[in-house]
């Protein structure tokens, strides 16, 4: 059940990173409610392969077809089956990587805990693979803004040592996001983080960086206690996200420097009657639970792992090896992240959102 995420809202994502198809299916979405390939197409268009000069030159138009779980473009809440074919795929461009695992990648831990693995492209650990967390990442952001009002967005906030200023997750929209390609909104920013980026990948090079994203409009009281806290769920989801390695909320880290009378969040009573509070150092989360404050997350991104400068190795049975990677891979991810960590943000706040319902639903049937 490792390729599965959720509970109410539970999706199964499938496929490798060159075969045939990727895909997901969703169970658990409500009836009745309009979708069609369109409601979904447009945040694999900003996750797909060769949109732009700085990303792999992967050519895929990742169109998606919906298997099952409609008709006559309304769910019938039925299992929902997600497809994209993959089309430019090469896996012979892997033949002389078989023999040797790439640095950083999971072809050492693949083949140890299996005995056999997909050895073109990474199979499942490929980043190939998220195109079924977006596909029903964009199915659950369409239900949440039309069942609860809730928007995300996500944006890129640094490549390497270059990082935006102060950009307000309050009201940034998603057209303020893709005006650039890096998807960075601080425009000076991106013009340094794009150049940083298309020159490593005239070299052959890679560097990381860090994706914020902030949801909006949550309703309080999502999150269940413990093991299932809103954050700790969120964790999970994006550190599930291939090439990440650090996961922030609220203040994150820099709020380790704080003391409590400057980190904690008075507060306020607003004018519709209900409370809020005057600052945001705890994400919009407090015991695990939404407080109705925008969720402020961050999730850093290594440098992608596959570059095509010569690296010292060894290969499978401890031999020394030069490893020159001939597949096409991003110099830097973050720019086709964005709708990922969207997607992942989506999943987690609607499945919460429905075991809320649920456990309203018991309440009021219980009094």
């Amino acid at each position: 059940m490792s390729s599965s995420f959720g509970t109410l809202f539970r999706v199964t994502t499938y496929g490798e990173s060159h075969c045939k198809a990727v895909g997901v299916v969703v169970d658990g979405c409500p009836p009745g409610l309009a979708l069609t390939e369109a409601d979904i197409q447009g945040q694999l268009d900003r996750r797909r392969p060769g949109q732009s000069a700085l990303s792999t030159d992967r050519q895929e138009a990742d169109r998606v077809v919906i298997l099952s779980g409609t008709e006559m473009g309304r769910t019938l809440g039925t299992p929902i089956a997600l497809q994209v074919a993959n089309r430019d795929h090469r896996p012979q461009d892997y033949q002389g990587m078989r023999d040797i695992p790439r640095p950083s990648h999971a072809d050492y831990t693949y083949q140890m805990k299996y005995g056999i693995r997909a050895a073109s492209g990474g199979g499942r650990s490929s980043a190939r693979e998220t195109i079924g967390t977006v596909a029903a990442g964009a199915l659950a952001m369409k239900i949440l803004a039309e069942r609860y009002g809730v928007e995300i967005v996500a944006w890129v906030e640094s490549v390497g040592t270059i990082a935006a200023g102060t950009i307000d997750g309050q009201t940034l929209t998603r057209a303020e996001v893709d005006a650039t390609r890096i998807r960075c909104p601080d425009r000076q920013a991106a013009g340094k983080m794009e150049s940083l980026v298309a020159e490593l990948k005239e070299i052959g090079d890679s560097v990381g960086g860090v994706v914020a994203c902030a949801i909006r409009r949550v309703p309080v009281g999502l999150g269940e206690p413990t093991f299932d806290k809103f954050e700790a769920k969120l964790a999970q989801a994006m550190l599930a996200i291939p090439a990440t390695k650090g996961f922030e909320i609220g203040s994150g880290f820099a709020g380790t420097r704080l003391r409590g009378s400057l980190h904690n969040d008075p507060f306020i009573a607003r004018a519709d009657g209900t409370l809020g509070t005057g600052s945001n150092n705890s994400g919009g989360i407090q015991g695990g639970i939404s407080n109705g404050e925008t969720i402020c997350l961050r999730v850093a991104f290594k440098p992608p792992a596959t570059i095509s400068l010569p690296q010292e190795t060894v290969d499978f049975s401890g031999q020394p090896a030069i490893l020159e990677a001939k597949g096409r891979h991003d110099p830097c991810v973050v720019p086709r992240a964005v709708p990922i960590v969207e997607g992942m943000a989506a999943l987690v706040t609607l499945d919460l959102a429905l075991r809320q319902e649920a456990r309203r639903a018991m309440r009021q049937q219980n009094s």
